[in-house]
């Protein structure tokens, strides 16, 4: 059985290789193909070509689709463009079963329903990408977008306790710990080990320049000791919905 299609919807350029670089450097080594959704940020802005020479890192076979939204805390990464969370949301359903139709992916790969961390567009492109999933399989749904498709799960990155506990010192240490997000062992249904690509990972971080030198947490992240930081990256999460009986497995 060939690998199955996965389609990603982030918010942020850097989101793709932060919360998700291993798995699609695993599945595109392993001769998979995938597609990435990038909900804010315009084409020639700086991050979209930082962006660029992530995905080209991560080893994604296209360039990211990007749909041009603004993020809600940078009206510059889309001049002239409405915030990502304001726009009428059937517009944006209606775009991305457009694309879902095209792509056909097996699996969609998101945020999980509290955005990891609680971020506006991270939780919006969690709905987004849920709600137009579900649309893109009623064939009296938006017919002009193509013929219907049913992805057949969809998988939700999220982030562990242990992690969560890991680096709050470093990262969030003004931050009580009650405020800090951080799924359960137990609540987690899938936890893949990306060690052997977080070098690959790790590329596509450092492909944001613009970001790593605005954010503190990141660099703080990204100079963390070796052992420690490869634990990180090399660790991701999911929580998992089947949308038709069996679904799909994505490693």
């Amino acid at each position: 059985m060939p690998p199955p299609r996965l389609l990603f919807v982030h918010a942020h350029p850097d989101d793709e290789s932060l919360w998700t670089g291993g798995i699609i450097a695993r599945h595109t080594a392993h001769g998979g193909d995938a597609d990435l959704i990038m909900c804010t940020w315009a084409e020639g802005t700086i991050r979209h070509a930082e962006l660029v020479d992530a995905a080209r890192a991560l080893g994604l076979p296209r360039p990211p689709i990007m749909l041009g939204y603004a993020d809600d805390r940078v009206p510059e990464s889309a001049p002239e463009a409405q915030r990502f969370c304001t726009v009428p949301f059937d517009d944006q359903v209606r775009r991305v079963v457009s694309h879902i139709r095209e792509f056909r992916p097996d699996a969609i790969v998101t945020y999980d329903p509290i955005g990891i961390y609680g971020h506006p567009d991270h939780i919006h492109a969690h709905r987004l990408a849920a709600v137009a999933a579900d649309a893109a399989a009623s064939p009296r749904l938006y017919r002009s977008e193509g013929d219907a498709w049913q992805t057949r799960s969809l998988y939700f990155v999220t982030i562990a306790e242990w992690m969560v506990e890991d680096v709050q010192g470093d990262l969030f240490a003004s931050t009580p710990r009650d405020y800090l997000p951080g799924t359960a062992e137990s609540m987690i249904d899938l936890t893949l080990d990306v060690a052997e690509w977080r070098d690959r990972k790790a590329a596509g971080i450092s492909s944001h320049r613009t970001e790593l030198k605005r954010s503190r947490t990141m660099q703080a992240l990204m100079s963390l000791p070796p052992d420690r930081r490869g634990r990180l990256l090399g660790t991701e999460n999911f929580l998992r919905r089947d949308l038709v009986p069996g679904g799909v497995d994505i490693v």
